[in-house]
């Protein structure tokens, strides 16, 4: 036994072994594969897009569970229910009917909820913050507008009027213009919700996004820190 081991008081090198195994977040591809996947919808009017977004979000949900503080166990049964409820929300789908359509958007908007829960707790857990701690929040907020779309999207195939008012066409590319100017605030006026159940989601977006900014993200820009050079550099 070293020196150094009997001067630690006992149990002290089991505490330790823990944390150097806890996975630390990184979160630059997962920013990277949601601005891929909003530009995809942006761009591409035809519904592949949109169904190619399903699998997109499951990688998103699969990368942000990689570096989860979940037993390991728990961790793959959830990737396991991501990729074959993805699988059946893809074939939901592809249907082409209202109700496979809205059951997709659900889905997609509960898979982005449950991947915003997990990058926020991550890093809000972290003792220090870092730059991946900020591209976790960047995700986080780019994820809250995709969900919203989503719940838009599903109230449209589901709710059995138009979501906007004055006939807007109501595509994937409005659904994510309109819920992330909600989400910022802007509120450009051209697409305006209908029914008060799209309203009553719409205010919660909005108010969800000034919460957001005004706390978690002022918070870790606030508190970054630039990792120091060592001694002599």
């Amino acid at each position: 036994m070293t020196q150094a081991s009997q001067g630690r008081p006992p149990g002290a090198a089991a505490a330790a072994a823990p944390a150097r195994r806890t996975p630390a977040g990184r979160y630059g591809l997962l920013l990277l594969v949601l601005i891929a996947s909003y530009l995809l919808a942006a761009f591409n009017g035809r519904p592949l897009g949109t169904d190619i977004q399903i699998g997109l979000f499951a990688v998103v949900l699969l990368l942000a569970l990689r570096t989860s503080p979940l037993p390991p166990g728990r961790r793959m049964l959830i990737g396991a229910v991501a990729i074959v409820g993805s699988a059946a929300a893809l074939g939901a789908a592809l249907t082409g009917t209202d109700a496979g359509i809205g059951a997709a958007q659900l889905w997609k908007g509960c898979v982005l909820m449950l991947t915003g829960v997990f990058i926020v707790r991550r890093v809000l857990a972290r003792p220090t913050v870092t730059i991946q701690s900020i591209y976790g929040a960047l995700s986080t907020y780019i994820i809250i507008g995709l969900m919203f779309a989503a719940f838009y999207a599903a109230i449209e195939h589901l709710g059995g009027a138009p979501f906007f008012t004055d006939k807007q066409p109501a595509n994937p590319q409005t659904f994510q213009y309109f819920s992330f100017t909600t989400l910022t605030t802007l509120g450009y006026g051209d697409f305006t919700a209908g029914g008060n159940g799209g309203r009553a989601i719409a205010v919660m977006e909005a108010l969800t996004g000034q919460v957001f900014l005004a706390t978690l993200v002022a918070r870790l820009v606030a508190a970054f820190r630039a990792p120091s050079e060592p001694p002599g550099g």
